[in-house]
């Protein structure tokens, strides 16, 4: 059975100052991180997928593909406002080589659970058997929680597992507990609790950080892993304090360009209304990945 492990960066997507796609620096960005990584998120929150057409999303699939020629396991975030796009964008990961797909709950408007059952169903039938479908549980993007009781369903009806960004541990304990079997997959959704989230038996976490500085996210997986707790407990630390780190931007997916900047990794913007962090911020990013020894 398919199961993500270890680090799997939500990837951002690279615009160009006009906000178009930056396929360019979308291969040298996809190139520099499936050397260093497990696998890669794309098209999610800090992949901009919400921001983006449906045409432009199957563009950004597409060119992944393309660049990791099955080195590492792509899960596509195919989940939009509408079950017809999801759909839509769903077959078309399955049919260009991706892993699996996974969708956040429809947004902007509160579903139930009547709702969410016809929303992800209709991802399931979209795609052969076997192909996994994951829940993205994403409560702050969404606009509402997933109870429980629904997920048992949506697992019953068979989807595949659950990108856990609730950022409750309690939430996360309650799904490996009641939920995480062999055939049902549970990831983390943050770097922020994976020492937490390793000692209730995670395998897998989904670091936005993973993006920019993706070796310290590699050391701390393999220290978890590896059920070197006092090890892991260091790097956790450290790892906390570089996301405090990229609040300088005024939001972690700004400060991902950012860092990719400072590293001379890729140049790239943010799709507008998001503005860019500006040479002050960059420079108090910067000053603090010295201290910290990070580049």
């Amino acid at each position: 059975m398919f199961k993500l492990k270890g680090v799997v960066p939500p990837m951002i997507t690279p615009f160009n100052k006009e906000g178009n796609l930056d396929i360019e620096n979308l291969e040298k960005l996809v190139t520099f991180l499936k050397d260093k990584v497990d696998g890669l998120y794309i098209c999610g929150s800090y992949g901009s997928g919400p921001m983006m057409s449906v045409e432009e999303r199957k563009k950004v699939t597409e060119v992944t593909v393309k660049v990791v020629n099955g080195k590492i396991p792509i899960v596509a975030h195919t989940g939009t406002t509408n079950s017809k796009d999801t759909v839509d964008l769903t077959k078309h990961a399955e049919a260009v080589g991706c892993d699996a797909a996974a969708a956040v709950g429809p947004y902007y408007f509160h579903h139930n659970e009547d709702s969410l059952l016809e929303f992800y169903g209709s991802m399931i039938k979209a795609v052969k058997p076997g192909f996994p479908i994951y829940v993205y549980h994403n409560p702050k993007f969404s606009g509402y929680g997933i109870p429980l009781d629904t997920m048992k369903k949506l697992k019953k009806m068979g989807i595949h597992g659950v990108k856990d960004a609730t950022f409750d541990i309690l939430t996360f304990a309650t799904y490996m507990r009641q939920l995480a079997d062999e055939n049902f997959d549970i990831a983390l959704g943050t770097e922020a609790m994976w020492l937490s989230a390793r000692a209730l038996g995670c395998e897998a976490f989904i670091p936005g950080l993973g993006n920019a500085l993706p070796e310290i996210c590699q050391k701390m997986y393999q220290e978890g892993i590896k059920n070197d707790y006092d090890a892991c407990r260091k790097t956790q630390f450290v790892v906390n304090e570089l996301r405090d780190i990229m609040y300088l931007a005024k939001s972690t997916q700004l400060a991902i360009y950012a860092m990719l900047e400072i590293r001379g990794i890729i140049k790239a913007f943010p799709r507008s209304p998001f503005v860019p962090a500006s040479d002050k911020e960059k420079e108090a990013i910067k000053k603090r990945l010295i201290e910290l020894g990070e580049i």
